[in-house]
Parts: structure tokens; C-alpha cells; sequence
């Protein structure tokens, strides 16, 4: 098998700038990250929403971010693409795949794929100029699977740095299971490297994913890792290519400590998770000056990190009625206290 890589798809609203650093102090495993989309890139030089955080070299590792644009608007992508390579990035992402009514009805993201003429359009236009990597996230298609068959052959036209499929339809949103089958069915027919993403919760969920999609060997995680911010380093130290990630681990952690940003370091999974999650929080509290706006971000995400404790609606239950900052904190200090992780 060719070597694995993982990489980490984006989630408006939460894998922003503080989240992918935090998750990179605190686990390995992630070989690869991608911002939540951008859009309205509306001026040749210096966007303003390009000017941020969020993209600013200073607070992100360019060799292992991928800027997303959500578009359907060649010129626009373009203008992306240039400024991004200002930045030192060296690949682009265009979202093909996000499913949510607001955007698809709009003919944007996964609502592009019944319409392969315009699809070829566009993309004909970007590879007229285009002078960084150009890589595609999609689905099946919106309202049909077999949308994809019109799709793959266009993609096939151009030198896509990847091409990465969630095996589900738009209109599915993230209901039923991902159709792993019909993803193993369309890799013998697509020229760009292929990566698969799509319900990988645990070791034993993407070995029997690997095993199906072989020869595949890119996998981007999803909800799995926000449930489970251990996910990726268990799969690669699972894995017959694996890595050990506990040395690189442990001297990640004696730099944090170094700064007194988290606790010494541990195998301990209760503390690890502990302070990932201390450090995530007072990590967007610096960004936000203090404001209890962050609590909106912090119940996002346990929305989906509950999964890692034996007993996930009580641990919901607690977060979801706080509405102060001293009630999250004191909320977090009783759930690592009362609360045991899951096996």
C-alpha cells in the first residue's frame, strides 16, 4: 500500500485558525488541514476577508493548509488563487460538495454537480490561468448518484492536484451511511490522485473503509475527529505504515509547558482531552478580547466531542444551557471530574 495520509476536512464555524493550531499541539496524526470555505473574494489585490487570521501566513502552516473557496465564478477563483499564492499557499480547494439548501439551491457547492456543462465551463476558464495547485471536493451528486458520471469525465480533462469524494448526495445531507460501494466503483475511472472522506468515526471504521476502497491511501476525517480528537494518531499507530507518534507527541507537549499553556505531558487520554480543551478555549477567548461570543464556538463543537464520553447527553445536557463564560469554565471542570471517556 502507498504510505497513508490524513487530512482534516474544514467545518464552518469550527476548524477555523485556533482550532487547527490547538489540534496540532495536542495530537498528531493530521497530515494535511483545509480552512472552512471563503467567498466574495471580490477585489484583484488585498480582499478583505483575505486579510485575517484565518489566512495569515503568521498564524497557519502553509505547507500543510489548503485554502478553500466556495464559487462558481471562475474570475473569482482565480483572483483567489492569486492571492493565496502571495501568501506562500501552494494549492487551492474548490468546494464542490457542501450540501446545506442555503448554498446548493444557488447552484454552489454540491448544487454544481447536476450542472456538468456549467462545471466545464468554469473550469476551463481557471486552467487558462490558474499557476497554483487546484484541487476539488465533492459529493455523488445533489439530487442523484449517478450525477457524478457526467462530472468525473470533465474533472478527467484537467491536471487536478486531488480530488476528494464524500459518497453521499446533497440532498442526504449527513443522514444514512456513505455509500463506500459506489466510491470503490468510480476509482479505476478517475486520473486525479483520490482521496475518500466520509463516516470514519474509529480504527475499526476506516480499516474496513481502507480495506474496501484500496488503492486509495488519502483519507480525509471528518466528524469523526471532532468527536474523537485522538482518531487520526490511533488509526496511524494502527495502521501497518504507521508512524509512533508518542515521541513527537511528548515534545510537542514539553513546549506547551515551556509556556505554561497545559498541563506536563501525559498518555493519559482524560488529560490530554482536558487540556486540548482548556487550551482551545482560552485560545479563542485571546482572539475574541474576552468575549462570551466564543461560547457559541465551544457548544458547536462538543455537540460532536460529547461522543467521546461514556455518557454523551449528560455531558450535553451540561453545556448546552450555558450562557456565561464562568459557567463553561465551571461546566468543564465537572465534566473531566464526573464524567468517564469512552472505550
Amino acid at each position: 500500500m502507498s504510505e497513508l495520509q490524513l487530512s482534516l476536512g474544514p467545518f464552518q464555524g469550527i476548524t477555523d485558525a485556533p482550532f487547527r493550531n490547538v489540534l496540532k499541539r495536542h495530537f498528531g496524526g493530521i497530515d494535511k488541514f483545509y480552512t472552512p470555505f471563503f467567498t466574495g473574494i471580490h477585489k484583484e489585490d488585498h480582499a478583505k476577508n483575505l486579510q485575517g487570521e484565518e489566512i495569515d501566513p503568521r498564524c497557519n502552516d502553509v505547507e500543510t493548509l489548503t485554502p478553500q473557496i466556495l464559487s462558481t465564478d471562475a474570475e473569482e477563483i482565480l483572483r483567489f488563487a492569486k492571492q493565496c499564492k502571495q501568501l506562500g499557499y501552494k494549492e487551492i480547494n474548490l468546494n464542490m460538495g457542501c450540501p446545506f439548501p442555503r448554498v446548493a439551491n444557488k447552484k454552489r457547492g454540491c448544487g454544481l454537480l447536476p450542472c456538468p456543462d456549467m462545471v466545464e465551463t468554469m473550469l476551463e476558464r481557471v486552467f487558462e490561468q490558474i499557476d497554483i495547485k487546484f484541487s476539488v471536493k465533492c459529493r455523488l451528486g445533489y439530487f442523484s448518484p449517478d450525477e457524478i458520471e457526467a462530472i468525473v469525465p470533465i474533472f478527467n480533462k484537467f491536471p487536478l492536484s486531488e480530488l476528494i469524494i464524500h459518497p453521499r448526495i446533497g440532498k442526504q445531507l449527513y443522514k444514512g451511511e456513505a455509500d463506500v460501494e459506489r466510491f470503490k466503483q468510480l476509482t479505476p475511472y478517475i486520473n486525479a490522485p483520490l482521496v475518500y472522506n466520509g463516516d470514519i468515526f474509529s480504527v475499526d471504521s476506516f480499516g474496513r473503509i481502507r480495506e474496501a476502497v484500496q488503492p486509495v491511501s488519502q483519507f480525509m476525517l471528518g466528524r469523526g475527529i471532532l468527536a474523537n480528537p485522538f482518531l487520526a494518531e490511533e488509526i496511524k499507530n494502527n495502521a501497518a505504515d504507521a508512524r509512533d507518534y508518542s515521541d513527537a507527541f511528548d515534545a510537542s507537549l514539553l513546549d506547551l509547558v515551556r509556556t505554561h499553556r497545559v498541563c506536563p505531558p501525559t498518555h493519559d487520554k482524560t488529560a490530554r482531552l482536558h487540556a486540548y480543551v482548556i487550551d482551545l478555549y482560552e485560545d479563542r477567548l485571546r482572539h475574541a478580547g474576552g468575549s462570551p461570543k466564543v461560547l457559541g464556538r465551544m457548544k458547536e463543537l462538543w455537540s460532536y466531542l460529547m461522543n467521546s464520553f461514556e455518557e454523551p447527553q449528560v455531558v450535553w445536557r451540561k453545556i448546552k444551557k450555558i450562557n456565561a463564560l464562568k459557567e463553561y469554565e465551571e461546566a468543564i471542570e465537572w465534566i473531566f471530574d464526573s464524567m468517564e471517556l469512552g472505550s
